[in-house]
């Protein structure tokens, strides 16, 4: 015992040096009750499967399979079956299956079985054809959701060692509520409790609006989009050397738009992603003496998001401009 936890205690002093958490993944059972969640090889070897929290992120967590101190890609693959695989993708290409395991030691599919939007519903499969939830645990008891996580309309987001991904396999915090609000705002809020417009201006200082959209029920990673003339534009933390990362709009001809803060005086404000904790970029208006203000998507109804950068997991154009990360609305921890 007292070697074990002398164990215990070395990984977790490793775990807290390199800035990671480690939650545990499961699929919930009929009773209620967790099954584990792993990965196995064509020998049947099995492999932890976790959620990766970087830096203190617990918003947007990488799921990885652990494999000799390694850890492994889970995507979900391209594929044309009605349900869409779940895999771990190793260094050499190697594909793992992901499944979860009963009670009784039975094997259950995991795979994306809908898609709402941008995210893609992963379960675990029963034999008698039933889903069950995919959900990630803190050591604390929080819960999550994993979700597949597409960016781009093509059928291949990424390849992965030479392995085709539709989409990435990623911890969000639950988005349990009834959602009847299709367009939300955005607003910064000043420490006063006061809300400021976030706006897109153009280089002759003309002003449109930013909003985030719900589509197709998606209320996990909401699409944040400038709307100039007849056209949603996407709105991207630009890759560069700044200090700041700069968050722009950009125009389908690759012209940019900046994004603003603006206050009921005219008072302009820049938004830009001021640091980084994972994958997630902490977007914020910048007041004239520096001081930072949050960003937020505010629904009609007054649910309240975070928006945030997610960077992206790999190098990406859009109209001629490098994008370093993707900018989304997301349910506040």
């Amino acid at each position: 015992m007292k070697n074990f936890l002398g164990f215990v205690l070395v990984f977790l002093s490793l775990q807290i040096s390199v800035g990671q958490t480690i939650w545990h993944v499961k699929a919930i059972d009929p009773q209620g009750k967790f099954m584990d969640v792993k990965a196995f090889d064509k020998q049947n070897n099995v492999y932890d499967v976790k959620a990766i929290s970087l830096d203190g992120n617990t918003q947007y967590m990488d799921i990885k399979a652990l494999k000799n101190g390694k850890q492994m890609a889970v995507k979900i693959l391209w594929s044309q079956d009605v349900f869409a695989p779940v895999k771990a993708i190793d260094e050499n290409g190697m594909v793992y299956d992901i499944k979860a395991l009963s009670a009784d030691n039975v094997k259950w599919d995991v795979k994306g079985v809908s898609q709402s939007g941008n995210i893609i519903h992963i379960k675990a499969i029963s034999p008698d054809g039933d889903f069950y939830a995919i959900k990630a645990i803190s050591p604390e008891g929080k819960l999550h959701d994993v979700k597949g996580v597409k960016f781009t309309d093509h059928d291949i987001e990424t390849k992965i060692h030479g392995v085709e991904v539709w989409a990435h396999v990623k911890s969000l915090p639950q988005a349990n509520y009834q959602n009847t609000d299709f367009v939300w705002n955005i607003k910064a809020v000043h420490p006063n409790g006061q809300l400021i417009d976030v706006k897109a201006m153009d280089d002759k200082g003309t002003i449109y609006p930013v909003k985030a959209l719900e589509e197709n029920g998606n209320l996990h990673l909401m699409n944040v989009k400038a709307f100039v003339g007849n056209k949603k534009l996407a709105v991207k933390v630009l890759a560069g050397n700044e200090k700041y990362g700069p968050v722009k709009a950009i125009g389908d001809d690759g012209t940019i738009y900046n994004i603003k803060a603006i206050t009921a005086d005219k008072k302009i404000m820049d938004v830009k992603a001021v640091s980084q904790n994972g994958r997630i970029l902490n977007i914020k208006a910048i007041a004239a003496d520096g001081s930072f203000y949050g960003i937020k998507a505010i629904s009609p109804g007054g649910q309240m998001y975070d928006i945030k950068g997610i960077e992206s997991e790999e190098s990406m154009m859009i109209q001629g401009v490098k994008i370093k990360a993707h900018i989304k609305a997301i349910p506040q921890e």
